[in-house]
């Protein structure tokens, strides 16, 4: 059975950090994308970003210079440190998983496994 556990959500003060990780298991992701979701309140899940099989990270406008997303040695796990958080990052973020190759790395068609999600929520 595969699993996505995120861990490292939290409260923080506008201008601070957080690193979110997530952990995954039951099979192999060598080849999949990894990468991050977030929904804020009355909004849709929108891309965040994500680390492919290969190593190439692809990040959302809102978070370029911000956050940075990398991927374990053992490619089944995947941080996101941001920093410079702003009120408008607050979320649930979500962990997500390919099962293979993906055309569209910023689509949640994409993604095959999710985790449960994570509360960030930064304070003004």
């Amino acid at each position: 059975q595969v699993q996505l556990v995120e861990s490292g959500g939290g409260l923080v003060q506008a201008g601070g950090s957080l690193r979110l990780s997530c952990a995954a298991s039951g099979r192999t992701f060598s080849t999949s994308t990894m990468g991050w979701f977030r929904q804020a309140p009355g909004k849709e899940r929108e891309f965040v970003a994500a680390v492919s099989g290969t190593g190439g990270t692809y990040y959302a406008e809102s978070v370029k210079g911000r956050f940075t997303s990398s991927r374990g040695n053992a490619k089944n796990t995947v941080t996101l440190q941001m920093n410079s958080l702003k009120p408008e990052d607050t979320a649930v973020y979500y962990c997500a998983a390919s099962a293979g190759l993906v055309s569209n790395i910023y689509t949640r068609t994409s993604y095959n496994y999710w985790g449960q999600g994570t509360q960030v929520t930064v304070s003004s």
